[in-house]
Formats: structure tokens, C-alpha cells, sequence
């Protein structure tokens, strides 16, 4: 799944809204209505969920992001910042207005997030492992993605009125060691593709 963060050279997006951003514009894809048995983006959603999950995050600006609007996918903006997840393709087939956007670069200053918006589902981010915000986008659209099977039918429906808010924060080390040890937890544990080992637990979901 293309991920594409909008990230300008004047004024650009804080890190935590751009992450909450990514998080709901990555299960928003799964969850359209397109997605559905017979909808347009079936297949297409249904063989990639079935493989190896794996999103790619690329930064955009200027006619660069308004170019990938046209893209069949999902853009979410949060507090002025946006993202756009698109719908999955084989790496061979990404678009050219996706494939010459950079990878690099999509890095953004650390902040401190407000209190948590109600009705958002929490993220929590690992305080031991450091991420830049272009791979911690992915993380936290996994995340999502993995805590949308457990929400019963009432509970997708309060979050669909709510676009899928999400909100990312990362707790203390203690904090992180109590919840991610819970059982009510959904864990992110990364491939080690880029930047961190494999099998690192980058993000948890709680499900209460």
C-alpha cells in the first residue's frame, strides 16, 4: 500500500497529527465501501490483506500531491495535516506519480501531543526504538488495520462517524512494558525491512 505524506517546505505538518493521519487514512482504504464484496477495490484489498502486509510511505508537495488525488485511495487530514493511502498495488505496478516520490526526507521534529480526542483510538509508539516519522506512518496504518477485526459492527460505525480517529502517542518505558505485555493488546511486529530489527514490536493498540 502506497502511503503518501503531505509534507511541504513552507509550513510543514507536525509529526504526531501527520502519524494520526496516516493511521486513519490506511484502514479507511479497507474499510470502503469499495472494498466490500463486489466494490471495485475487492480484489485488490482482499489479495493484498491475504499476503505479506507491507506499506511503503513517500513524502509529496505542490502539484506532486495534488497529482496523486486522481489515485484510487483515501486521503485524511487531521489538524492541517494530510495523508493519502492508496489503493494497494504490486510494487511493478506502482503509478509514475507515486514511484518518483521520495522515500527519503519525510522526517519531522518531534512534538507534544494535546489530550486525546474522544472516541480516537490510541496508538502507542515503542519509547525504546527510534523511528522516522516516513516508516513510523506505516507502523501506525498497520496498527489500525489490525485493531479494526476486533470492533464490533457498533463500534466501526462510531469510528467510520469519527473517520477512523486515531491518536499516537508514546508512553513511558514502564508504560510500554505493562501494556505490551497485556493480552488486550494488538502488536505491530516489523519485517526489519528498514530501520529497525526484525521482529521489533514498533506499535500496540489497545483494545478496550
Amino acid at each position: 500500500m502506497p502511503m503518501v505524506l503531505r509534507i511541504e517546505r513552507v509550513d510543514p505538518p507536525g509529526r504526531t497529527t501527520l502519524l494520526e493521519a496516516a493511521a486513519a487514512s490506511a484502514v479507511a482504504v479497507c474499510l470502503d465501501p469499495r472494498a466490500d464484496e463486489g466494490g471495485e477495490w475487492h480484489e485488490a484489498v482482499r489479495a493484498w490483506v491475504s499476503g505479506r502486509i507491507r506499506k511503503v510511505s513517500r513524502r509529496a508537495r505542490g502539484v506532486q500531491w495534488e497529482a496523486v488525488q486522481a489515485l484510487p485511495g483515501v486521503t485524511v487530514t487531521v489538524e492541517g495535516a494530510s495523508v493519502r493511502s492508496l489503493l494497494p498495488v504490486l510494487v511493478s505496478e506502482t503509478p509514475r506519480e507515486v514511484a518518483k516520490l521520495q522515500i527519503s526526507g519525510s522526517d519531522l521534529p518531534l512534538d507534544e501531543p494535546g489530550a486525546v480526542p474522544e472516541g480516537a483510538h490510541v496508538l502507542y509508539t515503542n519509547p525504546r526504538v527510534e523511528m522516522s516519522a516516513g516508516k513510523l506512518a506505516a507502523q501506525v496504518g498497520h496498527a489500525s488495520m489490525l485493531l479494526a477485526p476486533h470492533l464490533s459492527g457498533d463500534e466501526l460505525k462510531a469510528w467510520e462517524a469519527i473517520d477512523y480517529r486515531c491518536a499516537v502517542r508514546t508512553p513511558s518505558v514502564a508504560e510500554w512494558d505493562a501494556l505490551v505485555h497485556s493480552a488486550d493488546v494488538v502488536a505491530v511486529r516489523d519485517a526489519g525491512f528498514t530501520e529497525v530489527e526484525p521482529g521489533t514490536t514498533t506499535v500496540i493498540a489497545p483494545l478496550g
